[in-house]
C-alpha cells in the first residue's frame, strides 16, 4: 500500500473546511491540513493576476487518489480549481498503517 497527497487552494477557510469535513465523512481521506492563507499569482484568461487563497493538503491512500481528486473538484466552488494529486514514494510505516485504517476502501 502507498500513500497519496492532494494539493488544492480554496477561496477561503470556510470552503476549505467544508470540503475537508465532507471528504473525512465520506472516508476518502485520513487528514486535511488547512495551511492557511497563501498568496497566489497566476495567469487567467490571458491576464496575470493574484489573490489570496487557503491552501489544503489532503492525505489518503494511493488506491483512492483518483476518487479524492474527482470529489474535490465536485466540492470546490471554482469552475476551474487547481487540484494536483500524486503518489508518495516513501512514508513511515506507522503513517501507512494509520492511513489504511482511516480511509475506506
Amino acid at each position: 500500500m502507498a500513500a497519496a497527497l492532494v494539493w488544492c487552494p480554496f477561496p477561503d477557510v470556510e470552503s476549505a473546511r467544508a470540503a475537508a469535513d465532507t471528504l473525512l465523512d465520506e472516508g476518502l481521506i485520513a487528514c486535511a491540513n488547512i495551511l492557511g492563507t497563501i498568496e497566489s499569482r497566476f495567469v487567467w484568461e490571458g491576464t496575470r493576476a493574484s489573490g489570496t487563497e487557503t491552501a489544503v493538503l489532503f492525505k489518503t491512500i494511493a488506491e483512492r487518489l483518483d476518487d479524492v481528486v474527482e470529489r474535490v473538484g465536485e466540492l470546490h466552488p471554482y469552475d476551474t480549481p487547481a487540484i494536483l494529486g500524486w503518489r508518495v514514494d516513501e512514508a513511515h510505516p506507522a503513517t501507512l498503517t494509520w492511513l489504511a485504517g482511516a480511509v475506506s476502501n
